[in-house]
């Protein structure tokens, strides 16, 4: 998925806004005020975990012990699972029953992680992740029927497990910093309708709902802040009275979460890692009365240099196996995020792009799979 585009790279430039936004009439609030990660494990997706074994076999062809020992370790590592299809809405069936097997067997409790992905005229700037659905074919009121009702339907009838639920990465990217795009100015109503169906539909006391609030290269700039938070407020303010726990970040993407090194085209961003835009965005969020509450990708992360600027969002080499999913504030130090997670499974390609030979969007790429893991954070191979 794109992760910053033209116009959004050229809009860095612009002068900070520092007016305060006008909040909805009726802002919503978050669902608990207590994080919904706290006290549960991450559901490791043992769908996910089965396309690893090629790239445990690979390393250990070679005699690779150690990085073999490290793919061992990831497969137990929770993910989420996508939901791009209304023919992938079988994913949460089979998510559900293998979490209840890992209940039941650990005596653990699970929180599975799920994004909801399927909005009509999807990705309407970069089309290497384009859907199923279209506007122009009846795409809203069929995402409406046959995908988000039948998707809330079944995590209704799961009271026993908790859910969070990510709903429709670079949509909002899109709306804000796109919209001169005709494909993408003609898709934001159909963008802040079925959102606002989606998270009206996920109002369930087991399911935690965060929007998607793209990432700092992204809407992270002094002059995108008020925007993206304006956006938001409108998308809830159709919503409303629904509510939502937070917001998802940097989901496919690979900014760090914690910044050892600066890269020189984060210059004059106050939001050049992932925390530091969580900072960011906060308190324009909370003048609109909304939760700042924000769980962060960190399912793959570029190494400093590896980018020579946001724009480089696919495939990117070198990157590593983030830091594993938590909720320990020693790690965190941001009281504004809930978790540090991985949403986007790694090893599956971004698109025919960046690396040579990578497959289309989705598809299993087994060489970029093999350098995540000789790239994986201290904490995947001390876990």
């Amino acid at each position: 998925m794109r992760a910053l585009s033209l116009l959004a790279a050229l809009s860095a430039a612009g002068a900070t806004v520092t007016a305060s936004p006008v909040g909805p009439a009726h802002a919503p609030r978050a669902l608990s005020d207590s994080n919904p990660f706290v006290g549960k494990k991450l559901f490791a997706n043992p769908k996910w975990a089965s396309k690893l074994e090629d790239t445990y076999k690979a390393f250990t062809s070679r005699g690779d012990s150690e990085n073999a020992a490290v793919v061992r370790k990831v497969q137990k590592i929770g993910s989420f699972v996508w939901v791009s299809s209304r023919s992938g809405l079988s994913e949460i069936d089979e998510a559900i029953q293998a979490a209840r097997a890992e209940q039941s067997r650990t005596g653990q409790k699970q929180i599975v992680g799920l994004v909801m992905y399927n909005i009509p005229d999807r990705d309407c700037s970069a089309g290497e992740s384009a859907g199923e659905l279209s506007t122009k074919n009846d795409g809203l009121r069929i995402y409406k029927e046959q995908f988000v009702k039948p998707y809330a339907a079944k995590l209704a009838a799961a009271k026993d497990l908790q859910f969070a639920v990510v709903v429709e990465p670079d949509s909002l990217g899109n709306s804000v910093t796109n919209s001169a795009v005709e494909f993408c100015k003609q898709a934001i109503p159909t963008y802040r309708e079925g959102i606002a169906f989606a998270i009206k539909s996920l109002q369930l006391d087991n399911v935690a709902v965060y929007l998607d609030a793209a990432n700092g290269g992204w809407l992270g700039w002094g002059d995108s802040l008020p925007k993206a938070a304006n956006e938001i407020a409108t998308i809830l303010s159709m919503a409303s009275p629904a509510k939502v726990r937070g917001f998802s970040t940097n989901v496919s993407n690979y900014n760090p979460y914690l910044a050892t090194k600066r890269d020189s085209f984060t210059s004059g961003s106050p939001s050049y890692d992932e925390s530091h835009y969580a900072s960011s965005l906060a308190p324009y969020l909370q003048q609109h009365g909304l939760p700042a509450h924000f769980i962060i990708d960190q399912g793959r992360v570029a190494y400093p240099g590896a980018r020579k600027d946001w724009g480089d969002w696919c495939n990117v080499n070198p990157a590593g196996f983030g830091h594993i999913p938590t909720t320990d504030q020693s790690v965190l130090q941001n009281s504004n995020v809930d978790a540090i997670v991985w949403i986007k499974p790694g090893g599956e390609s971004d698109g025919q792009c960046g690396l040579t030979g990578a497959p289309i969007a989705g598809a299993w790429f087994g060489g970029y799979a093999e350098m995540l893991t000789g790239n994986a954070d201290a904490s995947v191979k001390n876990s």
